[in-house]
């Protein structure tokens, strides 16, 4: 499609709507496979919903082509409807409830779910419209002083401390990697082993995430004192 519409600008295709592509889904896969029936529709409804709007962006040169999602890698899918939240506990459309790690927020009604799964391990997080509330300020100004060994120091006393803990577990996410290459390719114990090492890459990818959105507030909070 992008090069008939870049070899021909006066006959352009247009991509199909989410709309025209639940119908051809539905047209295509619902009379052979009678799983469409076992699982929400609002799934497959979201996922092209996104393959829409990825195209959009596509066409518009806000990014590039999107690319197949590969099956087992960053899996994910989003939820709408009968959505219930309890203690730890949630309720979702066509799988009923399921029990949470963690404790869930109370009195909350999300619009949306999406189930996501990383390095083995299953996440929810919730779209919710909320109304944004002013707090008082109990301070009017503070300084910030970003430094090397802690991540910030308010002129209030108040001490940030940085990541140093990921390097401890880079050197063991090495060891890991370097203990894997022995192990027979595809067997239990390289796909254990290699979960193992999938969990500790997030670990370290989700301190340095912590890390850089406190270093970026920080800055503003800096540049906003000034």
């Amino acid at each position: 499609m992008l090069s008939h519409n870049s070899n021909n600008p006066d006959s352009k295709l247009k991509f199909p709507t989410a709309i025209d592509l639940h119908k051809l889904l539905v047209a295509m896969v619902k009379p052979k496979n009678f799983w469409y029936y076992e699982v929400s529709k609002t799934a497959p409804q979201y996922a092209l919903r996104y393959l829409s709007l990825a195209w959009k962006r596509c066409f518009s040169k806000v990014s590039g082509q999107p690319k197949f999602k590969k099956k087992g890698r960053d899996d994910s899918f989003t939820l709408d409807g009968s959505i219930s939240v309890g203690f730890n506990h949630i309720k979702l459309p066509r799988i009923g409830w399921i029990k949470t790690f963690e404790i869930l927020p109370d009195h909350v009604i999300p619009k949306s779910v999406t189930i996501s799964k990383k390095a083995g391990r299953w996440f929810v997080s919730f779209y919710l419209e909320t109304i944004p509330q002013i707090s008082e300020k109990s301070i009017d100004v503070v300084g910030v002083d970003l430094g090397v060994k802690s991540l910030a120091t308010l002129s209030t006393g108040e001490v940030f401390v940085g990541a140093k803990s990921y390097r401890k577990l880079e050197s063991l996410l090495s060891r890991l990697q370097y203990l894997n290459r022995h192990k027979t390719k595809f067997s239990n114990n390289w796909k254990k082993a290699q979960l193992k090492v999938a969990r500790l890459h997030s670990r370290i990818a989700n301190i340095r995430k912590d890390t850089l959105h406190k270093r970026a507030y920080f800055s503003r909070l800096k540049t906003t004192a000034r």
